[in-house]
């Protein structure tokens, strides 16, 4: 129970009347982990400061313009924000003023199964049948769904993650008509605020029919037109990147930029795109694994539904050239350009026999392409 948390209980006692609300509410009902806890009050920002600190809780002023304070219990944030309603939006950010009422703050939210609110000893308000709503698996806006989504474009975005993750129902010709209309405002969006709603989707164990959805009424397009083929996502880890890259049609790096991926996120979808099937003979996966990244290539076999390269890639050990510049001169090749010629050769004909040859057989090889005396086995 929610109620039973020894941490959230200190913010209770120092505000009694705050209530759960949003995502911790709803996953609680469903009966699935609970990530982060957030709260509502009636009373004013500086009001909940004080009583926080008068509980000695750490309270961190997060958002004072949007009503939003952060106490800190046992290092654990819980957000804590003054009951609002909006004054002027403008489809992505809100004016907002101070309001003692729940209903008119829950009237805000995106969606029904979003706008509940849990009291301290479990009762729940649920003014416009979230819970219903949740137990039938359906995503649906709180009011008129285009008015709620000209107040905040991104809510196109969150209805398809929320829809990946809680729909079990397909949304209604009012909705259907609202997401559409709503295409052009995407542009309004920032692209990383895109991305993180993107990656979200992504990461729901199956968002195959959600995104079939987007690409249907041209949402997909509009944010992600590199990533237009068909893939068995339920057969992928839940791991956004690895599943961008089954998606992928076109260039991985336009892809990349187009949604401003962080430079790990970039140059991982482009080795992905770039990593050839897994095919051959241990030797030949011996050679992809001394010039590959092992986890790319693991990868790979992912995106090819391939589990018998993956076992084998599992049990085999990353073979690794034994020899370096300095075992060159050692041997009499003088310092330069030439000794790195002279290893690529070494280590050409090291691929060539399946990456096998110990490291005299190696410095053997390396004497002859350097036209040096042959070396014995304790040299």
């Amino acid at each position: 129970m929610i109620a039973a948390d020894p941490a959230l209980s200190r913010v209770w006692n120092a505000l009694p009347d705050a209530r759960i609300v949003g995502g911790a509410v709803r996953d609680s009902l469903a009966g699935r982990a609970i990530a982060d806890i957030d709260l509502a009050t009636p009373l004013p920002p500086a009001d909940v400061i004080a009583a926080l600190k008068r509980a000695q809780i750490k309270t961190v002023p997060t958002g004072l313009a949007h009503g939003t304070v952060t106490a800190v219990v046992d290092g654990r944030p819980f957000e804590i924000t003054t009951l609002r309603r909006d004054v002027e939006t403008d489809g992505r950010h809100a004016v907002v003023a101070f309001t003692s009422d729940w209903r008119q703050d829950a009237s805000r939210r995106d969606f029904t199964i979003n706008a509940m609110s849990m009291t301290r000893d479990g009762t729940v308000f649920d003014y416009f049948g979230g819970r219903t709503d949740l137990d039938a698996g359906r995503v649906r806006f709180v009011g008129d769904p285009a008015t709620r989504i000209a107040e905040d474009y991104l809510r196109i975005l969150r209805f398809f993650r929320f829809q990946a993750r809680y729909g079990r129902v397909a949304p209604d010709d009012a909705t259907l008509q609202a997401l559409h209309a709503g295409i052009p405002g995407l542009g309004r969006l920032s692209v990383e605020r895109v991305w993180h709603e993107l990656r979200r989707i992504l990461a729901a164990p199956d968002p195959a029919e959600a995104i079939r959805l987007m690409r249907t009424l041209g949402i997909w397009r509009a944010v992600a037109p590199e990533a237009a083929a068909d893939a068995d996502l339920a057969a992928l880890p839940a791991d956004p990147v690895l599943r961008l890259a089954a998606l992928l049609s076109g260039d991985p790096l336009e892809l990349a930029t187009r949604l401003k991926l962080s430079n790990d996120d970039r140059d991982r979808l482009v080795r992905l795109a770039t990593t050839p099937p897994i095919r051959g003979s241990d030797a030949d996966l011996r050679r992809l694994l001394a010039d590959r990244r092992p986890e790319d290539l693991i990868d790979r076999t992912w995106l090819d539904g391939d589990e018998a390269a993956r076992q084998r890639l599992t049990v085999m050990k990353r073979p690794v050239f034994p020899l370096e510049g300095r075992d060159a001169v050692a041997l009499g090749v003088p310092p330069g350009p030439s000794v790195g010629a002279l290893l690529r050769e070494v280590r050409q004909w090291w691929m060539d026999g399946g990456c096998v040859a110990k490291r005299m057989a190696c410095m053997t090889e390396l004497a002859q392409k350097a036209d040096l005396p042959k070396i014995t086995a304790n040299r």
